[in-house]
Order: structure tokens, then sequence, then C-alpha cells
């Protein structure tokens, strides 16, 4: 039923009780939410796939007519890659984040804040929302800072008082502030805002930002209910590749100190992690390959991802 697209089916293609039993579990949940901030980083696969995109669409146009204010940041790495690989403009990474020299810097502006931030706007419109896109400079919506990276120390380099290596990735940002006034004003006039992670310093300069972060930074100063990553697994995994369900910040924390949450996923994990010691009601690891994956972890008892808050699911 969530999948279809035709309310005039006939019988045989669903069952009516499952789908008032649907309508039923879902009661409360809008009931719980209405009127809520609703954060929800969008990227992975559910940019890239035509139906997935559709039903995330469909999915955020329902939430806020049933009362929801979404809120959506969004990514766009793999696009990124693909125009700087026909510009002939080598992407070269450190630490998982793409190293931004000037060239780069315009190209990512291009992709993000015109391309990639217009398809989601005309996405949700065309589902029947009225969605507004901007970037962090619309308005000084996000202040950054350039990011600097410095490598640990080995023990060699500490026994010989080396300084950590200082590493510059050029046009990288990290959030210093976001002035909640420019997404206030378009929640408060019913639009659904989209930003592109785009930052800008002090100076004017351009800074591109981890989607991720930046929606972190957005639900923390909105003091969301809820901040949704969208990633194409499951959900958080145990040593065993078990996913779980509902944790606490507690368990979190011990997660990240046995080695269960590393390498890629730890970034973000720690982004949902800061977001709810801040004050974020709950964080969401949402499996973004499966349709309506906003849906069903809004609205079902059961959900599609990883669910973490002081109390745990």
């Amino acid at each position: 039923m969530l999948g279809s697209n035709n309310l005039t089916d006939t019988p045989s293609q669903y069952n009516p009780t499952q789908v008032a039993e649907v309508l039923t579990e879902a009661l409360p949940y809008i009931q719980q939410f209405t009127g809520k901030t609703i954060v929800v980083k969008y990227g992975g696969n559910a940019m890239t796939d035509e139906s997935l995109q559709q039903s995330f669409a469909r999915d955020v146009v329902l939430m806020k007519l049933v009362g929801m204010n979404p809120i959506i940041v969004h990514g766009g790495g793999p696009q990124i890659g693909e125009l700087l690989k026909k510009l002939n403009i080598q992407s070269e990474f450190v630490d998982g984040m793409r190293v931004t020299d000037s060239e780069t810097m315009d190209v990512v502006e291009m992709v993000l804040g015109a391309t990639v931030n217009k398809q989601i706007v005309s996405l949700i419109n065309g589902a029947g929302g009225q969605a507004i896109g901007l970037t962090g400079k619309d308005g000084h919506l996000i202040q950054a800072k350039k990011m600097v990276i410095s490598r640990r120390l080995t023990e060699e380099q500490k026994a010989n008082m080396d300084a950590p290596e200082i590493i510059d990735i050029g046009h990288v940002g990290e959030v210093e502030s976001i002035n909640r006034a420019v997404i206030d004003l378009l929640v408060q006039s019913d639009f659904i805002p989209v930003i592109a992670p785009i930052g800008v310093g002090r100076d004017g300069v351009s800074y591109n930002i981890n989607a991720d972060l930046v929606a972190g930074k957005v639900a923390e100063v909105l003091m969301a209910e809820k901040l949704m990553l969208l990633t194409n697994v499951a959900g958080l995994q145990d040593k065993q590749g078990q996913v779980l369900t509902g944790l606490s910040t507690e368990k979190v924390d011990e997660l990240i100190e046995d080695g269960t949450i590393h390498g890629g996923m730890l970034p973000k994990i720690r982004c949902a992690l800061d977001a709810v010691k801040s004050g974020v009601a709950s964080a969401h690891i949402v499996d973004g390959r499966v349709p309506h994956a906003v849906l069903l972890e809004i609205f079902t008892d059961a959900g599609v991802g990883t669910l973490i808050s002081d109390q745990g699911r």
C-alpha cells in the first residue's frame, strides 16, 4: 500500500484490513509529532534511484500535511564526483573528506546549490508540497569556518617530540553557527526548506560542509524532535551483523569504546549522538534503500533503522 500510486487499485491488489491496520498504527505517531520539527539528511541511494526519489518526496509532503515541520538537508558527493570527472579534475580525499581547492569549490556550489538542490525542490513540489531551496550562503544561514585536519602522532613521533601533521584540505568547513531565523521564516510561511550544505566564512569565503554535520547542527539549533540520517545500510549493526534498533546514548558510547562502531559509520553516529546530547529528542540512522523509509521509521512500531535517544526505543 505504501508504495502504491493509485488509490483506486482493485481489492485484489491490497488487503483493506491491512490498510486500516497501517492507518491505525500511524495515528498515535501523527498525534505525537504534530507541530514538531523533523530534520532529515537526504543522501545515498535514496537520492539516485528514481523510485526512491519519488517515495521520499511523497513522505515529506505527507509529513507536512499531517502537521509536522520537515527540514531537508541534502548531500551530493557522487554527483560532484561525476562532474569533476567529466571536467578532468582529480578528486582527492583525506580522512573521507574531499580536498576542495577553488576550482573544485566552484563545481561543488554548482552541483549542490543549483542542480541537486533544485531537483529535490522539484520532486517535493511535484508531489504536492511547497519546497524552497537554499544554501547556507542565503541569509547567512550557515556561518562556517575552515576545517583543519591534524594527524595524530605515532608513538615514534611522540618520542621524538614531533608536532602533529597539519593538513590543509582547502574549502572544507565546519559549522560555526546557524541562523535559525531564516528557517523559522520559511516554516511559519508553510514552506519546506531544502538546504544545500554550503557555508560562508566571516571573510566571505565559501565552504563545503559534510551534510550530516549540517543536519545535526540544524536539528540542535531548532531543538528538533527527530534527526533522521538516510544511509545505504540497514542501520547500526553489532559485531555479529545484527541491526541494533533502539539505543541509549550511554550504550552508543560503549559501542564506540569497544570498537563495534568504527570506520565510515563513526562520524555519522557521532553526529547523531551529539545531537541527542544537545537536546534533540531522538536521532535515527535510516536505511534509505527501503521505499518510504522515512514514513516507516516515524509512523510504525518497528521502523527501518537504528534509533538513538536518552532512553533508547
